[in-house]
């Protein structure tokens, strides 16, 4: 059921948030005591303190209760895009839900649903684990669609699909209609279908994700998706796709045969991997943070054959962070040797948090936020071997930050730095300038050091918000020159989402870079073409390799355009590279959704993505030509 998606309707649907808020903390508070959700056990006594926003459910507290709970959560948070309630639901080990009475679970906004097993298969819930359309028109009802699903988490954890109860249409598949900043990763799902499209609702149910990693599924139906990567997985099947469906190290992924028709790119192998750390409790109730290690050409799920390969530390090699703790108690405790745990919330840092020590990991729990407040750069890491960002999201503030996250000093020593067997990595880290409030910065994400690992990254200046603008007030007020800068060698990204930045949104200096999925959209909001110039050149590619870079590779990847203030506006290029043997662009695309131009799809080559053709991509399968 492939439908030809658009991404016109990614703005609007403000009346609802502020009520959502007030729901949402209204309901949190209700629900959650300390960290445990009502008539379930006491923590043990070797349990962390993991805060108010986190909820740990037992097999043995009634299906019932955990049912109500979630519940009462999802209707806090289905419509609180742009609000600051951050939760975490985390199983310990066993069964949840039976035949008679499945578990069914749906994922708001800013919600980590994880399984606390050392292995995928030590929970399981019998049931489902969903996210339907947000329809935005008609009091709830119509323009139903999943292009602004963002910002949520299911990981680490058996899903046996059950839709007992539920009617002809949802019992057809699990549901995860989702866009950017969702990840599915340590996944074991049976027992029926996975759609990433939920066809259920009226249309149009565009979506435009995503994410999925280290995950056994079964046939999947891709539908209405834009772009997906698919990562070190095993797949019974895959059907449908519209533009990037991008598979590296997949078990059963479909062949790469007549791009763009069907349009899948497929990596038997991914170069470079390493699975995000994840929190797991042993039978006597003692937590600790499983850190998978760093791999080179792998494929298929990393728990196979037993445990993922890597390090187990205690909790109590953590400092567990609350947002009421201040940088200088954190940074004094990463100072002392400990790790970081960020438990749900938003925490607002006037002063870097200052990561210096090798192999240090910094995790965030239910999409942790970094506010940068008076022109900080929220989370600074040095150029060391072996650090871990994971699950963190880093927001600009009111006034210019230089960076949100920095790897790395710009022209530093890098000797003794990151290292190809033992990267610095970033998992599912998520930036944001504008949206919730007004946001400013430079540069989002700057990476300095060599063989750093990206693996899965939304770096977005908003679109669409509460901060009370015009389109064209934004441009002038949410600043934001460059997603994402890459300054170091080596470096990997394994999908990497950059959008509406104001100059080149990635630029990509370092040498021998890898990019697989690469998901761009112009901005939407300059006022006019001279608001759009670089130098005598019309407008900003989406994606910018730098011209002394000698050898880089990517792989699957599209920019978009939709100049909704100013539909003359043009762009020269959607992709600008240096023209050498080394620099090698396969499966690239550039797409119209209604307004605007891109005059080529790469330095000067491809037809012109205008309004002839909204919605119908100009491909170059590679660039350049074989």
């Amino acid at each position: 059921m492939t439908t030809q998606p658009s991404r016109l309707s990614r703005r609007r649907r403000r009346g609802q948030i502020g009520r959502a808020v007030t729901l949402g903390l209204v309901l949190a508070t209700a629900v959650m005591t300390a960290g445990t959700p009502a008539g379930a056990a006491s923590p043990s006594p070797s349990a962390p303190d993991l805060g108010p926003n986190v909820t740990v459910f037992d097999p043995g507290m009634p299906v019932g209760d955990i049912q109500a709970t979630l519940d009462a959560a999802h209707a806090a948070q289905v419509d609180n895009e742009m609000g600051a309630t951050r939760h975490a639901y985390l199983f310990k080990p066993g069964t949840y839900g039976t035949a008679e009475q499945p578990l069914q679970i749906k994922v708001g906004y800013y919600t980590e649903i994880a399984g606390l097993g050392a292995s995928p298969a030590d929970v399981v819930i019998n049931g489902k684990v969903e996210v339907y359309n947000r329809c935005l028109a008609d009091g709830g009802t119509g323009n139903c669609l999943a292009l602004v699903n963002f910002w949520r988490t299911l990981s680490n954890l058996s899903i046996n699909v059950n839709a007992a109860g539920q009617d002809g249409c949802r019992s057809s598949a699990n549901f995860w209609a989702v866009s950017q900043a969702v990840s599915l990763r340590r996944l074991n799902i049976s027992g029926g279908n996975l759609s990433l499209m939920d066809y259920c609702t009226a249309g149009p149910q565009y979506a435009s994700g995503g994410f999925i990693a280290d995950s056994r599924l079964p046939s999947v139906t891709n539908g209405s998706q834009q772009q997906w990567l698919t990562r070190n997985s095993e797949v019974a099947g895959w059907s449908n796709g519209v533009w990037n469906q991008v598979f590296a190290g997949v078990v059963g992924a479909p062949a790469e045969t007549g791009f763009p028709t069907p349009p899948y790119t497929t990596l038997d192998a991914t170069p470079v991997s390493r699975e995000k750390p994840y929190l797991f409790a042993d039978a006597q109730g003692r937590y600790s943070v499983r850190v998978p290690a760093a791999r080179k050409n792998t494929r298929g799920v990393s728990w196979a054959d037993g445990l993922t390969p890597g390090r187990t530390l205690p909790i109590s090699e953590f400092f567990v962070a609350k947002p009421s703790d201040s940088v200088h108690v954190i940074n004094s405790q990463l100072a002392r040797g400990k790790h970081l745990l960020l438990t749900p919330g938003v925490y607002d840092i006037a002063r870097s948090i200052e990561v210096k020590r090798p192999n240090t990991v910094v995790l965030g729990l239910g999409h942790a936020t970094l506010t940068a407040v008076r022109g900080s750069i929220p989370l600074d890491v040095a150029d060391v071997p072996g650090v871990i960002v994971a699950g963190v999201t880093v927001d600009a503030g009111l006034d210019r930050s230089p960076v949100l996250l920095r790897v790395g000093k710009q022209h530093g020593d890098h000797r003794g730095g990151s290292s190809a067997s033992n990267p610095t990595t970033l998992s599912d880290v998520y930036f944001r300038v504008g949206g919730p409030h007004v946001g400013k910065t430079g540069t989002a994400l700057e990476v300095n050091s060599d063989h750093v690992l990206i693996d899965h990254a939304w770096v977005w200046r908003a679109d669409h918000g509460v901060e009370g603008f015009t389109d064209t007030q934004r441009w002038n007020t949410n600043l934001g020159r460059n997603g994402a800068v890459i300054n170091g060698d080596h470096v990997t990204a394994t999908g990497l989402f950059v959008e509406h930045f104001q100059q080149y949104n990635t630029v990509w200096n370092g040498d021998d870079g890898t990019t697989i999925l690469y998901q761009n959209e112009l901005p939407y909001d300059p006022p006019a073409q001279a608001d759009w110039m670089n130098g005598a050149v019309e407008g900003w590619a989406g994606y910018k390799v730098g011209n002394r870079v000698r050898t880089h590779k990517l792989y699957g990847a599209g920019v978009y355009v939709f100049n909704q203030n100013n539909p003359q506006i043009h762009t020269e290029n959607g992709f600008e590279v240096p023209q050498t043997p080394g620099v090698r662009l396969h499966h690239i695309m550039t797409v119209n959704l209604s307004a605007g131009t891109i005059d080529h799809v790469v330095n000067g080559l491809g037809d012109a993505a205008d309004t002839t053709k909204i919605g119908a991509p100009v491909y170059v399968a590679d660039y350049p030509a074989p």
